[in-house]
């Protein structure tokens, strides 16, 4: 597989930021319903941007959905949907990883003169030849994987997952452990000045910069830093959102100060939905009403995010895009303004999205379909304003069933019917049968339960892992 740079004049490549959340719900902030979370930044980013109103990822959990964002591609077909030590998320000292064989977003800018940073979570891989620093990125600040993978949690499981050879929480520097005493309540600040610093030192050249922040994160208290603490509406999950409404606010203000706010496209999304709490009402485990269901799920509360997009004098200001786009289309879209060809002989699952991007009148989404997987089973299908949930004979978890005891398929207008109460199966028989169709061609190419597919590829894979400790 190699990367061509395209002809063009390199010195109107554009600078990317994408700011990545984990588990930010769709209802967290104000430009998509919060009355609870006051999120200013935002707020100004909705309107001097762009928001997109049906933004997916691939996956209701952290791995895969990472992993699709790097490649362009569903988890399912680059092997990072499940693993037999891990199950569907990383943990520390596995051996599996992004395969280095896959071409990422970063090696596809690098090759076409970018600098390409990760500051926070990464998540695809703990060990040498699976880090950052081996998949395109030149520089690494940040943690290998989820915040809530401590050494504490660790010793709990015990047996489970290797638990009791998990190290303390690293925090690492491209590939060295710099510190095993990470403070969570300041990671957000330590992110947001380290951004900082990078826009600095890279403002005379194109960059590629991943933000994918700790918070909310995956634990029930989520952190945030004094200034922060116990601040909002909403108790610490709250907190946490307002600082990084915070954070956003001091990268656009750094960008306009550097003179580069107009050379630089910010992308503001999370991997998926919130958890949510006991109480699907409340807001203490973060919302994603008026959506469906939880993150973890297949619901359309687990898969549709927030996402807002801000490029001065690019993107059109006050505009909603309603148009059905993913995370998979951010690596072609990326190529295609910073004038580089994707990737010879690979397949990907993404779609340049840059007239979407732009506002050009009369864009339609460039899916015909959109699958939505739990680990190995594909559970649902998208098509145009149809979603289908496939009849199941079994499942591990489903946003709307307790148990297979049901045949009948169920069909929403997920434009129409927001939050999927109405199910229209039996009234449309043609939408279904299409749907069903379309559903039979992912199993082909993706593979579902006790199904390979035909054009899935492995995970990497690493003998003998370690755990990552300062040397």
């Amino acid at each position: 597989m190699s990367i061509v740079q395209a002809q063009g004049n390199a010195s109107k490549q554009p600078n990317f930021i994408v700011f990545y959340c984990d588990n930010l719900g769709y209802g967290d902030i104000e430009p998509f319903g919060s009355t609870v979370n006051r999120t200013p930044h935002l707020n100004q980013m909705a309107k001097e941007g762009r928001k997109f109103t049906h933004f997916y990822v691939t996956s209701g959990v952290c791995t895969p959905s990472r992993a699709s964002i790097m490649t362009g591609c569903y988890a399912q077909r680059v092997g990072m949907h499940w693993n037999d030590r891990d199950g569907q998320v990383l943990r520390p000292i596995s051996p599996y990883g992004l395969h280095p064989d896959e071409i990422t977003i970063a090696e596809v800018l690098e090759k076409a003169g970018y600098q390409t940073g990760i500051i926070g979570k990464w998540h695809l891989g703990d060990q040498p030849g699976l880090l950052p620093t081996d998949q395109g990125f030149d520089y690494f600040y940040g943690i290998p994987y989820s915040d809530d993978m401590t050494r504490e949690v660790g010793l709990r499981l015990g047996q489970r997952y290797e638990g009791y050879q998990w190290p303390d929480l690293p925090l690492m520097l491209n590939d060295k452990v710099l510190d095993h005493q990470v403070d969570r309540n300041l990671l957000t600040r330590d992110y947001t000045e380290k951004t900082l610093a990078y826009i600095e030192n890279h403002a005379d050249n194109p960059f590629f910069l991943y933000l994918p922040q700790a918070m909310p994160g995956s634990t029930k208290q989520p952190f945030s830093s004094a200034g922060f603490r116990g601040r909002s509406m909403s108790g610490p999950w709250g907190d946490s959102v307002e600082e990084l409404d915070w954070s956003l606010g001091e990268i656009m203000s750094k960008l306009e100060e550097l003179g580069i706010a107009e050379q630089t496209l910010l992308i503001f999304t999370s991997d998926n939905g919130s958890p949510m709490g006991k109480d699907m009402e409340g807001v203490e485990r973060g919302t994603n009403r008026p959506l469906h269901g939880r993150g973890y799920t297949t619901a359309e509360g687990g898969f549709r995010v927030p996402c807002i997009m801000w490029w001065p004098g690019r993107v059109p200001a006050s505009t909603v895009c309603q148009e059905m786009v993913t995370t998979m289309d951010l690596l072609p879209t990326f190529a295609q303004y910073a004038n580089v060809s994707l990737p010879e002989g690979v397949k990907i699952d993404g779609h340049p999205i840059n007239d979407l991007i732009d506002g050009q009148y009369g864009t339609k989404t460039p899916y015909t379909a959109f699958y939505y997987y739990d680990q190995h089973q594909l559970q649902a299908v998208r098509s145009g304003p149809w979603k289908l949930f496939v009849p199941l004979q079994e499942f591990r978890n489903h946003p709307h069933f307790d148990s297979a005891d049901s045949v009948q398929p169920l069909l929403f207008n997920v434009v129409e019917d927001i939050s999927s109460s109405h199910n229209l199966a039996s009234s449309n028989p043609e939408i279904v049968q299409q749907l069903t169709i379309l559903a039979e061609e992912a199993r082909k190419d993706l593979g579902d339960l006790n199904r390979p597919g035909q054009n899935q590829r492995p995970p990497g894979k690493v003998s003998n892992p370690i755990p990552m400790v300062s040397k």
